[in-house]
């Protein structure tokens, strides 16, 4: 389930949205200023942040500078009234990845989000280092210090899948669907047996671990 922020202080326009965005299967809080909306977007992993221009305390433009200079690199739509291009070439310069002038259709705005959201799951390092492990994405390799470990086609895909939604909660339904493909039935104790092997070549304590994460009754999420 993916976390959207929707920054929007016109009360029917933000609850039309919340309630349209909920339908569509998203997890989405809502924020009615830019002063709050610059913190949680700092505070918390979003996936996406919908962020209207014309906001009480800090205007949308202020908020997108801040959180991309804290390094936040979740996608960032932009909504506004006003459809000047100055204000679309100034948005996108301050590292919005779109830009939907009001008033917009709903279908229109769920296949923006859809496409930035894809795009976001896409955009990975050829390599991802985290501990003294790195993921070679060009390679399909799992290294420790420079090493190659042995690591299955299907463990590394589960890795692949995980850190490509790091810090988010992947369903084990997901899961199956990313690395054993759509349409494959397994048991959940066979996805959680081939998590656990990952661990033990990923983890210094696989009872403990670190960098693979439960979360009960749902799935698995990357941390690292």
């Amino acid at each position: 389930m993916s976390r959207i922020l929707v920054v929007e202080d016109e009360p029917g326009i933000a609850l039309a949205l919340q309630t349209d965005l909920r339908l569509e299967g998203y997890e989405v809080e809502v924020v009615v200023d830019g002063i709050t909306a610059s913190r949680r977007a700092r505070e918390e992993p979003f996936d996406l942040i919908l962020l209207d221009i014309m906001l009480p305390g800090k205007d949308g433009f202020e908020v997108c500078r801040e959180v991309r200079s804290a390094g936040v690199k979740a996608p960032i739509l932009m909504l506004t009234a006003k459809a000047q291009e100055a204000e679309k070439v100034l948005g996108l310069e301050l590292g919005a990845d779109d830009y939907v002038t009001k008033p917009f259709s709903a279908l229109e705005l769920r296949a923006r989000i859809k496409a930035l959201l894809r795009r976001a799951e896409e955009t990975v390092p050829e390599v991802h280092r985290f501990g003294d492990l790195e993921i070679d994405f060009g390679r399909v390799e799992l290294r420790r210090g420079g090493t190659s470990i042995g690591i299955t086609p299907l463990e590394f895909k589960i890795l692949a899948a995980l850190i490509k939604r790091r810090g988010r909660v992947v369903s084990r339904d997901r899961l199956l669907d990313l690395a054993w493909g759509e349409n494959t039935y397994v048991s959940d104790r066979v996805i959680d047996n081939h998590v656990a092997n990952l661990r033990k070549k990923l983890e210094d304590d696989p009872k403990q671990p670190r960098f693979v994460v439960s979360v009960r009754g749902v799935g698995y999420r990357f941390d690292g």
